[in-house]
Order: structure tokens, then sequence, then C-alpha cells
């Protein structure tokens, strides 16, 4: 292959531009480019194509392209090969060629300022209408609990919560126990090393119990929503359901919302016992506390007030997870593209809207002193 190139001359006023090479898509780089600068605004302007070796759509749109730069005076000669080409890339051509636009980054700027702020806007309204349905499906569940299908219900429950207990048990056990650790070989340096169990029943009871689990569902059960429904939604067959007088609400969003509701208070509890275990051992085995020591320490100086109080956050985060997830699904296009966007989203959203909502939790109970 042989890249393209041309040579300019000029003989009495009139110029000549000879090219060479193959002004193909693969061969052409830059040098319609440099034409198209060397021809414009001259007079009396020739374009020789005879010594092209090998040309195709590409090439040709960007001689006619240069050829239209130097005007309308321009003259193209090509073999005979070449012309019925030329005529056919010619009659694709628009009328007048596009002005190449001007750099403006402070346009672009605001210009994408813009845009994220229409799409916040749309954001909201979507969510303000997805929550809207989703109401109106529960209100009609409540006064018509036969149309509620617990076999989908029971069935998420155990994909979505009974099938997460050991990630959920191992990750808040060395929660736990990474707590103890800490808090023991700080509390050790001014004598207080036996309150590493009220640290620990705090921590775990009232924050992390919650919040991993919370943020594992969010990652499991809120990009596993999207997949789903966006799959669906992909192959029509949400269309289809409609088309048949079922709602998808009904059929796909109010199911996974009752199994995250019904399942997260269950795994809440069953982290908060294995983060309380896996503290438990590192107290036994670095600082002393026997188990039974242990269980009475957090008997008398932490309370169930705390595990309640962990506990009231997991119904308001399954509501937001849930909800998320199947938002994400349903809005999915027709690409594949569109999928990976939405569970990504998903996630993101769903991690962000919880750390978020237990930070709300924690400055209304510290406004409440509880």
């Amino acid at each position: 292959m042989t890249t393209a190139d041309f040579r300019i001359e000029e003989n009495e006023g009139a110029t000549t531009a000879a090219l060479t090479g193959d002004w193909t898509a693969l061969g052409i780089r830059r040098a319609s480019e440099r034409l198209e600068r060397a021809l414009a605004g001259r007079p009396a302007v020739r374009v020789d194509l005879t010594a092209v070796e090998r040309c195709d759509t590409s090439g040709a749109f960007g001689v006619l392209r240069a050829a239209r730069a130097a005007g309308r005076t321009a003259e193209i000669v090509a073999p005979e090969n070449l012309q019925g080409l030329l005529r056919l890339v010619e009659e694709a051509l628009p009328s007048q060629m596009a002005p190449k636009p001007r750099p403006r980054p402070l346009h672009g700027f605001f210009e994408r300022i813009g845009r994220a702020v229409f799409d916040a806007g749309e954001n909201v309204y979507e969510t303000m209408v997805f929550n809207g349905h989703l109401l109106t499906s529960v209100g009609r569940s409540i006064v018509r609990p036969e149309r509620i299908r617990w076999a989908p219900v029971i069935a998420l429950a155990e994909r979505a919560g009974l099938d997460a207990i050991p990630i959920v048990a191992a990750t808040t056990f060395f929660i736990g126990a990474v707590v103890a650790l800490i808090g023991a070989n700080l509390l050790r340096q001014y004598g207080a090393q036996y309150y590493t169990v009220e640290l620990i029943g705090v921590s775990v009871l009232r924050e992390f119990d919650v919040l991993i689990t919370a943020l594992l569902l969010a990652g499991r059960s809120a990009s596993s929503f999207t997949a789903e429904i966006g799959a669906m939604k992909m192959n029509q067959e949400i269309d289809a359901m409609q088309v048949i007088g079922i709602d998808p609400f009904d059929a796909l969003v109010f199911p996974r919302f009752m199994a995250l509701l019904l399942t997260i208070p269950l795994l809440t509890f069953v982290a908060a016992l294995a983060g309380l275990f896996g503290g438990l051992v590192v107290c036994w085995s670095s600082i002393g506390i026997a188990p039974a020591a242990f269980v009475q320490r957090l008997r008398d100086n932490v309370g169930l007030i705390h595990f309640w109080i962990g506990l009231s956050k997991a119904p308001v985060m399954a509501v937001v997870i849930a909800g998320i997830g199947c938002r994400q699904g349903l809005a999915v296009g027709g690409d594949v593209e569109s999928l990976g966007r939405r569970v990504t989203a998903a996630v993101v959203h769903a991690i962000f809207a919880a750390i978020m909502i237990d930070a709300l939790f924690a400055l209304i109970y510290m406004k409440l002193n509880l």
C-alpha cells in the first residue's frame, strides 16, 4: 500500500494538484486535509488523478471536498475507471459542505453543565413517576391481597436473602474482628482495653450490621434486579406483558420490593450476630475476656436499644435498593451497552443511597439523643 500524497504545480497562473499513491481509507491519512488547505482560495485549480493507484469512497470524498474548497472553477481530471466513483460520491454529498466548528471552550463548558442539569431534572422526574407507579401497585396489593404473587416473592427472597447469608456473615465477622483489634490496641494505651466490648457492641449493632448488609445487597441484588428486568425489556417481554394486560410493576417490581423488605431485617440480625462473634473471638484471644463476660458486658452497658436503632434502618434500605435496581432495569434500552450502563448505575446509586441514608439516620438519632 502506497500512502496518498500530492504535489502542487504552478503554470501560467493555473494551479495543478497531481495526486499519487493510494487514496483509500487506509492510505489517505491526513492527505485530504493538506490538499484542502493547499487549494483553498486558489483560482483556476486542476486536480489530476491520473497517477492515483487506488481510490475508494473515502479518497473520492477527500478529493471532492478539496476541489470545493478551491471554488467552482476547480476541474477534476480522472481516469475513466474513477469517474463513475467520483460521480457517485458527488451525488451523495450535500450541496454545501458543513463548515468546521470553531473551538469554543467556554461555550462547550456551559453546554455540558446545561446537559447535566437537564439530565438530572429528567432523572428526578422519571424517579417520581416510578415511585408513583410503585405506590399504586402497593396500594392495590394492600386492598386486594390475593393479587400478590407469593411464589416469585418467596423465590426472590430465597435468592436475594437466604443465599446472601454466608457472604453477609463472613463480611461482618471480619468487620467485628477488625473493630476489636483496632479498639483493643488503641484503648490499651490508656488502660481501658476492657471497653473494647462496648465499642464493638455499639459500632456493630448500631451501624455496621445494617450498613454492610445494605452495601452487599446493593452490589448483589440491585445489579441482579437491573440485569433481569433489563434483559426482559430488551427481549420485549415487558411489552408483551402490557399487551396481554399484566402490569410489569405487579409482576416484576412489587415481588422484588417485597423480597428485600422481608429479607433485609433477617440479614441484619445475622450480620449483628456474626459481627459480635468476630469481636468476641478477638477479645477472648487478645484481651482475655471470656465469652460469658463479653455477653454480660454487652447486656449491662450496651443493651438492645442500639440493635433496634440499627434494625430500624433496614426497611428503608430495602425500599431504596429494590427501587433503584428495578427502576434502572425498566430504563434499559434495546442494546447491550444500555444494559451495562444501567447495571453500573444501579450499583453505584444503591451504594451511595445506602451510605447517605445511614448518615441521615445518624443525624436524626443524634438530635433525638438516642
